[in-house]
């Protein structure tokens, strides 16, 4: 193994530097996974746990060492049953993100051969009942996928399978009706299922936020699905994706952003760097949405 450089006794190579920077990576993907959650503090915990068992065994102090060691053993599976919830959204992530998910560039490169589908619909029934359901105060919970049908959490609900309409939307989300309690899923142009449980996010989020906006946050955490919130208290129009939230969207940008999310555009501009709540410190971010 051919060395680069030393430190002390320490001897560096590239594969030592190459491992040190996938460990970092691996640690700051958890820590934005557990990121406002009260699974972070049991997460660093943890962590501090380990590196003083490693620093008591660098320093060969043999009683301390063997009474972690034990602790340790049994605090993987402890680990595995705590952050059960957070495993299965790290594994969702890794299969949203693979080489064969049906969103990632290296799928077209592999399979250059298969014809790419057009994934765009009139998005004008969407727009067109917000606005009524908004100008009324009538809460709605929307789901937008490009990708999958979203089969289990359409099968909580009532499997509608129609073309998509404003009248439909409209009549969907009605206080007096049956179907209104829960959210529609969008694939494709149709109407998948209506009255569907999606689930709730865990992390901290502004007061303002209901349980709609917490499960509209909690399904985009889980899927790579687009949400459009709209809040029953204020009429106002909230969308969701990757667990990032943008607050008070006007009719436009709420377009333009369905649009850009079914022609595959990148969204990471108006969820990563103008978007959201800091959960953390309770702030709003003001967002900046050209057009």
């Amino acid at each position: 193994m051919n060395f680069l450089f030393k430190i002390g006794f320490l001897d560096i190579s590239i594969v030592n530097i190459i491992d040190i920077a996938l460990v970092a990576a691996l640690l700051y993907q958890v820590y934005k996974l557990l990121k406002g959650s009260v699974a972070i503090k049991i997460f660093l915990g943890f962590l501090s746990l380990y590196l003083i068992y490693l620093l008591v065994r660098a320093v060969r102090m043999e009683l301390l060492s063997i009474i972690l060691g034990q602790f340790m053993g049994v605090g993987v599976i402890a680990a595995i049953i705590i952050f059960a919830p957070e495993i299965r959204k790290f594994l969702l992530l890794l299969g949203r993100s693979s080489i064969f998910s049906d969103d990632n560039v290296w799928k077209d490169i592999l399979f250059f051969w298969k014809k790419k589908e057009n994934i765009g619909f009139n998005i004008s029934p969407i727009i067109d009942a917000a606005k009524v359901l908004a100008g009324s105060n009538t809460g709605a919970l929307i789901v937008i996928t490009s990708t999958v049908e979203l089969k289990f959490y359409a099968e909580s609900g009532d499997i509608l399978d129609a073309e998509l309409s404003k009248r439909l939307l409209i009549s969907i989300f009605n206080k007096h009706s049956p179907l209104h309690d829960g959210a529609v899923i969008i694939h494709r142009g149709k109407i998948k299922a209506a009255r569907c449980i999606l689930p709730v996010t865990e992390r901290e989020v502004p007061a303002q936020f209901g349980l709609r906006h917490r499960a509209g946050i909690g399904m985009s955490e889980a899927t790579d699905a687009l949400i459009l919130v709209i809040s029953e208290e204020t009429g106002q129009i909230s969308m969701a994706k990757n667990g990032k939230v943008l607050h008070n969207l006007s009719f436009q940008e709420v377009r333009e952003i369905i649009n850009d999310y079914l022609n595959n555009e990148d969204l990471y501009d108006r969820f990563e760097n103008l978007s959201e709540y800091d959960y953390a410190n309770k702030k709003k971010l003001t967002p900046k949405i050209s057009g």
